[in-house]
């Protein structure tokens, strides 16, 4: 179907607002949720409530995830626009209902994240038909522009989200979750009024067998990550305990028998066959490996920011989560800058070399960070960030049109919704596994520097050594949430009998800073070490996709030709 020169721009605004907005959902919370919590007169400190804190974070992610390869199967089969369309009318309307939470207390946690995780049903509608749609409407010769607006967008929404949320969870924390609905309104009528069903459909059966067994096998995996950074018993992470290694030997259990149920069935859900074009695998694995690298990575610079640069910098505790995105904007800058250029270059030169050379210059900027003392000054710690911009932004354009070129066109949807998963699931893992590395260093050394400073001020001992036994993580959320740590950790009742010179010392913004300082720094240097690997092996999969260009080849499987197989 000719839709006509103008549709393509229709399109790609369209879906581009639609990803934009999934991706800043994913993120507004995080600089938002002490004033959610507060609105809602429950302490996400307590022990108890860690269940509510790091679901409201996860939850949305864990639903991406899952779903996004099945809403792609969906959209093969029954329409992209109108899978898309559907996502942008549920992810308004649960969008409305966070804002209308009246509740106090665990009942209003537990209202905001089941209507979170239905929010995050919508995002996976959206992100799982929006490649697809975007590689119907360009043609080959556009598509790394078109591809690579759209996800440069949709990533800088993490970024963006942050900002939002600093702005509006002052004023009110239910603005953070308004702000979605009149442009989730107008993506509604746009979408259904303006898109066209021009693609080519694949009317298989739905595979009923693959979406249970994935879905069920993936919340399970997904489950025991969130679990697995929570203290269990004595020890301070919880990758020991049953629940945990239950959840994780079923998950894979379940994944393995998965797989094989796809090799074995006429109509799978996850396409095995497709991991024989090359470009496709490599970039896939090369999505996978760069998410891993860079998901954790906003958490660990808003709490480097949050608990101890800023903070050593005279802002109040109260003020860091605002002002950590600020200063985390270079980041997103540098995404929004490069992610175009390297899209059309790549629609020239083949997604190849730039892909590559994003991944070898994210892995730089990693060294980079590393090297800086804790106590940084900006100028270097925002040329670093924009250098990971600007290297990221020139590896996820390319990469995601070289993977989204080399499908066939009736496969376009479960494809590029395979693609998205692996980068999503990657992102929960790699919050789970830089946590994990954070912890790690930190249980170290923070329990006897915690408690010798403590007491040279004046903190009774039985107090200190208390504080200083609470788990790591603890000390992690506080920071995160832009709570006095010191104050949270030992509680007003203990400063209040302290002398005023006591009191003041440890309450001042700088004395927990110094403090863990140095242990959240050998905690960091395990993080980025994680993330420097991972990036150098998604620059080797990037090269090992090929030299020639996927566009050059897309009915590979259409047409009885013959794709650049594995």
């Amino acid at each position: 179907m000719d839709a006509g020169p103008r549709y393509k721009w229709i399109a790609l605004s369209n879906v581009t607002l639609g990803v934009l907005l999934a991706t800043l959902d994913a993120s507004i919370v995080l600089i938002a949720m002490p004033d959610i919590f507060r609105g809602i007169h429950l302490s996400p400190l307590q022990p108890g409530n860690s269940f509510y804190l790091l679901w409201m974070i996860l939850g949305y992610l864990v639903v991406t995830s899952v779903l996004v390869v099945g809403l792609g199967r969906l959209g093969d089969l029954f329409g992209r626009v109108r899978m898309y369309t559907l996502g942008f009318a549920i992810y308004t309307v649960a969008s409305l209902l966070l804002t209308i939470d009246w509740m106090h207390g665990s009942a209003g946690a537990d209202w905001l994240i089941g209507f979170r995780l239905v929010q995050g049903v919508g995002a996976a509608f959206l992100i799982a038909n929006s490649a697809a749609i975007l590689t119907d409407a360009f043609p080959a010769n556009q598509r790394g522009l078109a591809l690579g607006l759209n996800n440069v967008v949709g990533i800088s929404g993490q970024f963006i989200g942050l900002l939002v949320g600093g702005l509006l969870a002052p004023i009110d924390w239910r603005l953070v979750f308004l702000v979605s609905v009149p442009f989730g309104l107008v993506g509604t009528v746009w979408s259904h009024r303006k898109l066209k069903e021009i693609g080519v459909r694949n009317r298989a059966p739905i595979d009923w067998i693959g979406n249970a067994t994935f879905a069920v096998g993936l919340v399970l995996i997904m489950i025991g990550i969130t679990y697995g950074i929570r203290p269990h018993g004595s020890s301070p992470m919880g990758w020991t305990s049953p629940f945990v290694l239950g959840c994780m030997v079923a998950g894979v259990l379940l994944l393995t028998w998965f797989a094989f149920v796809e090799a074995h069935i006429a109509h799978p859900m996850f396409k095995l066959p497709l991991f024989r074009i090359r470009a496709f695998t490599f970039g896939v694995l090369s999505s996978f490996l760069s998410a891993v690298a860079r998901g954790g990575l906003m958490f660990m610079l808003i709490i480097w920011l949050q608990g101890i640069w800023l903070p050593q910098h005279g802002y109040s505790f109260s003020r860091t989560p605002l002002w950590a995105g600020i200063y985390m904007l270079p980041l997103t800058v540098g995404f929004l800058a490069a992610g175009p250029v390297s899209g059309f270059l790549s629609d020239r030169f083949g997604s190849r070399p730039f892909a590559t050379s994003g991944m070898i210059g994210s892995a730089l900027s990693f060294v980079l960070l590393d090297m800086l003392p804790v106590n940084f000054s900006y100028p270097v710690f925002a040329g670093a960030l924009l250098l990971m911009g600007l290297s990221m932004g020139a590896f996820a354009a390319p990469n995601r049109a070289g993977v989204m070129n080399s499908l066939p066109a009736g496969d376009r949807g479960a494809g590029g919704a395979m693609n998205q998963t692996f980068q999503n699931s990657a992102q929960v893992l790699s919050i789970g596994i830089f946590f994990t590395l954070m912890i790690v260093g930190l249980a170290a050394t923070l329990p006897s520097s915690l408690a010798a400073g403590l007491e040279a001020h004046g903190v009774p001992a039985a107090a200190a050594t208390h504080a200083a036994h609470l788990p790591p993580v603890s000390v992690l959320f506080a920071a995160f949430l832009g709570y006095d740590p010191v104050r949270s950790l030992i509680g007003p009742h203990v400063i209040s009998h302290l002398s005023p010179a006591n009191a003041a010392a440890i309450t001042n913004h700088s004395f927990f800073p110094n403090l863990i300082a140095e242990p959240f720094h050998s905690g960091l240097h395990k993080a980025f070490a994680f993330a420097i690997v991972a990036c150098a092996l998604a620059a080797v999969m990037s090269w090992s996709r090929g030299a020639r260009r996927p566009e050059r080849h897309t009915a590979v499987l259409t047409d009885s030709s013959e794709p650049d197989t594995i």
